[in-house]
């Protein structure tokens, strides 16, 4: 489990006195337990805790974006975590091979990617630029 990974690599980098590490992973590990905390479940699903994971991701890329050098490391540590996103060309693929099977609403298109590891904004341009 992903959850049961993050609290040992948490104890690994407080050993390691790698505060970087320690500081985000013990965020993301009271995030885990403030939800499980408030929905009465004890052990999250691999899927929640990639919920959690995403949303902590997205907000890093922004924090890269305005050029912090310690969210570029800490997006690093979290992306370990992440199953591997597709890259433009794979989506791009994917997205023609839908629209060439008459799936043309863009809803639908982006439900077929639902359960994918893609970055849902690269989905998006690329409806937008096949489906014109």
């Amino acid at each position: 489990m992903i959850k049961e990974q993050i609290n040992k690599d948490y104890m690994i980098a407080f050993k390691a006195k790698n505060m970087v590490a320690k500081n985000l992973l013990s965020v993301v590990k009271g995030e885990i337990q403030t939800i499980e905390k408030n929905t009465g479940v004890e052990n999250m699903s691999d899927e929640d805790v990639l919920k959690i994971l995403t949303k902590t991701s997205k907000s890093l890329k922004e924090m890269v974006a305005t050029g912090n050098e310690q969210a570029k490391e800490e997006l690093s540590i979290i992306e370990a975590y992440l199953p591997k996103q597709m890259s433009k060309e794979e989506v791009v693929a994917k997205v023609t091979e839908l629209v060439n099977s008459g799936v043309t609403q863009i809803g639908a298109i982006m439900k077929e990617f639902a359960n994918l590891p893609a970055d849902k904004k690269l989905v998006s341009e690329a409806i937008k630029e096949i489906v014109k």
